[in-house]
């Protein structure tokens, strides 16, 4: 009688083949890469990447026998001899992540691909009376530059192909039922209901609301009579930039056949008002709001193979759905990961319309590596990106460099130049905390905005305490933020006084409107965001509209991240050289601080050396790509998620985290009440038995008194900038 070799086992006892779940693996993975020309090749990497299941040892230890077994590394023996090492790298990783390639002299237990390639195995044989592998005819990648990064790129592509496929197939299993996939309507019915949603959108008797109807018709006329590419959406604040740049992107979406609109914030906190606002136009089913920090950590696939991070696997992100709203930390950190749950969703980035919203923020350390993942999507997956701003940046030299087909194009043109000045600037010196928070109590409605959450909370606790006084910043969870968001609105309409201190969260894509903001000395572009907030209907006279620009304590300018210090100095500089300051918002300002900024930044561009590592492909010891993950982070400083029950919903989300559960819906509704905090903080709060760990990088706070309805969570050793969320 036949053996049947089993890949998995169900809770119910149902028997999975091994033979069924590969054929089933590699026709996901096949049709999930054929938007770039692999689809052979994912079908034969589905094919090879549990036949290292086929062993004895492997079949005792699914039923129950207590031993180790490396499958992973017999799929990858045996696919390099038919795809070669782009292939071996992704059966090798799917389960702990792409290895780095190693060189010639690593050792079989070293963990790279090269050592493991010498590793002895265990008999697998008996899958080639099941599966039969070929050699694969595949479209290869157009090379920029000198190819390396390209082709490591392709290979993580492929490698999202394979775990999607695998975990679905798992899934679906394991369920006994189809897995979830996304749900939403077609792009051609999201723009039929956009459409009717704009049909009478401005109130056109307001001159300022003509020019905003224009930009936003220029946006559907770009949108439909355009290939795919790379533009540049740049239009003010005030100037509806939001929902237009959603007009372009469905237009473009349906006239060229693009399968989602995918949306890059650079701050959680106002992912929540972009999806909302998404949500009110398209319906809640069509639109993911993925601001969850929380990924958690791939395992070996030495551990039992019924935990072998199945619910974690549920719970990872795809991004199967018509428009996703993401972080800029979410976007970039996937596309240089090499775990399988943060990869996973990286083929589905593939023919999407890709909006970079405020593109000005996109981190100065990695822009290198940032603006060569854009230039791989535009040129080799069919993705169209559009760097959007009010004050773009200085950015086509470098695609430009990496290739000619490059050159973004400007979607509208000709906007009056002072139709959205609602505002003057003023430098007014150097001010203490106490000196701020008294300028600020002179002030019936202001807005100030500093660089650090601690300066947040010290100058919070200095204003008066008659209930006028808001404090805003990520020591908030999501859901207080909006809560108190509402608050101050209210205020605000109402003729209230109200007096907020943010960091700088609050000065992008949030509908605020002060008549007087303060800003501490930060880059030329935060400090036109934070204008952005005051006079933002342009209701009150520029005169009386008042932008004040001032130098914080020393301490907190030395606390920066050097990344932040330097667009500091910049702006400074740019100040200096201004002989009026009414000027610094000007488009030729504007050029002149991000051409100083790149060009002063040099090789810091590219901190972590990423694009050279991957780029130098003569070398002996191939792409790196562990190692980089392990490093490529935006931020400065690793955080970790403290989950905070801050209600009742929050609670049921904590006690169903701690009795084992996961899956995509609770980890999203977890990152509703989830603060990111430094590694030092974690380890402080975990010190005084203030958290219960759930997973390496999430825990739930068991210490409500350390969480203030004011200000949020109490840490200590506060070294970080706002932006760090």
């Amino acid at each position: 009688m036949k053996m049947t070799y089993v890949a998995h086992i169900s809770d119910d006892g149902r028997e999975q083949p091994i033979a069924d779940h590969l054929k089933n693996v590699s026709a996901a993975a096949g049709k999930f890469a054929e938007g770039f020309g692999a689809c052979e090749y994912a079908e034969m990497i589905g094919l090879a990447h549990d036949i290292g299941k086929y062993s004895d040892k492997f079949q005792r230890r699914i039923r129950g026998e207590n031993i180790r077994v490396d499958h992973s590394t017999a799929g990858a023996q045996e696919i390099i001899k038919y795809c070669g090492l782009q292939a071996a790298y992704c059966v090798a990783g799917h389960h702990a992540g792409l290895p780095d390639c190693g060189g010639k002299y690593d050792l079989p237990s070293g963990g790279t691909l090269c050592g493991r390639l010498k590793k002895e195995t265990e008999a697998h044989g008996a899958f080639a009376d099941e599966i039969t592998l070929r050699r694969p005819a595949v479209a290869a990648p157009t090379m920029l530059g000198r190819g390396g990064f390209t082709i490591s790129f392709w290979i993580r592509m492929l490698f999202s192909c394979l775990v999607d496929a695998d975990f679905l197939d798992t899934e679906t299993f394991m369920r006994g039922s189809p897995a979830d996939r996304g749900t939403g309507a077609e792009m051609s019915a999201l723009l039929d209901i956009f459409e009717k949603h704009i049909e009478n959108r401005w109130d056109t008797e307001r001159e300022i609301n003509k020019v905003r109807r224009q930009i936003q018709n220029e946006c559907i006329e770009a949108g439909r009579n355009n290939a795919p590419g790379l533009f540049t959406l740049t239009v003010p604040t005030g100037g509806g930039k939001t929902v237009s740049s959603l007009a372009f992107a469905l237009n473009h979406a349906v006239s060229n056949g693009k399968k989602r609109v995918i949306y890059v914030i650079p701050y959680t906190s106002i992912i929540e008002q972009t999806a909302l606002t998404f949500r009110e136009i398209l319906g809640d089913e069509n639109v993911l709001e993925h601001h969850s920090n929380i990924d958690l950590d791939d395992g070996d696939e030495n551990g039992a193979e019924r935990s072998l991070n199945e619910a974690k696997k549920l719970a990872s992100e795809n991004w199967d759905a018509p428009v996703i709203v993401t972080t800029a930390v979410q976007f970039f950190e996937s596309l240089f990961s090499n775990k399988p749950s943060r990869c996973r969703k990286l083929h589905n980035i593939a023919g999407s319309v890709i909006i970079f919203d405020e593109a000005q923020t996109l981190p100065i350390q990695y822009l290198h590596p940032c603006v060569r993942a854009i230039s791989e999507l535009v040129v080799n997956y069919g993705a169209t990106c559009v760097l959007c701003t009010a004050t773009q940046p200085a950015l086509g030299p470098l695609f430009e460099r990496i290739s000619p087909t490059l050159a973004a194009k400007e979607i509208v043109k000709d906007i009056p130049g002072d139709i959205f000045r609602r505002v003057r600037y003023e430098h007014i010196g150097s001010l203490s905390d106490d000196e701020l928070a008294d300028a600020l109590s002179q002030q019936e409605q202001v807005l100030c905005i500093v660089n650090t959450r601690s300066q947040a909370q010290s100058v919070f606790s200095k204003l008066p305490g008659d209930g006028s006084g808001f404090h805003l910043s990520t020591l908030m969870a999501p859901e207080h933020r909006k809560a108190k968001l509402g608050e101050i609105r209210s205020r605000l309409s109402n003729g209230l006084p109200c007096r907020v201190v943010a960091t700088s969260l609050i000065e992008a894509g949030v509908d605020v409107d002060f008549p007087a903001v303060f800003r501490a000395e930060a880059g030329l572009d935060s400090v036109i965001q934070a204008a952005g907030r005051c006079n933002r209907e342009g209701k009150r006279p520029v005169s009386e509209s008042v932008v004040r620009i001032f130098a914080p304590e020393k301490k907190y300018v030395s606390s920066l991240p050097h990344s932040f210090r330097r667009p500091h100095d910049v702006m400074h500089d740019v100040i200096k050289e201004l002989p009026d300051i009414s000027a610094i918002d000007s488009p030729e300002q504007i050029k002149k601080y991000f051409d100083r900024l790149y060009f002063f930044t040099g090789e810091g561009l590219d901190a972590g050396s990423v694009v050279k590592r991957f780029e130098d492909i003569e070398r002996d010891e191939g792409f790196p790509f562990a190692s980089v993950s392990e490093k490529f982070h935006l931020i400065d400083q690793n955080t970790r998620s403290v989950l905070v029950p801050i209600n009742d919903d929050a609670s049921d989300v904590a006690q169903r985290l701690q009795r084992g559960e996961r899956s995509r819906q609770l980890m999203r509704k977890a990152g509703l009440y989830s603060v990111n905090v430094y590694d030092n903080q974690y380890d402080a709060l975990c010190g005084e038995g203030a958290l219960a760990v759930v997973e390496n990088d999430l825990a739930i706070l068991r210490e409500l008194s350390l969480y203030s309805e004011d200000t949020g969570l109490s840490v200590k050793d506060e070294t970080g900038i706002g932006i760090f969320i």
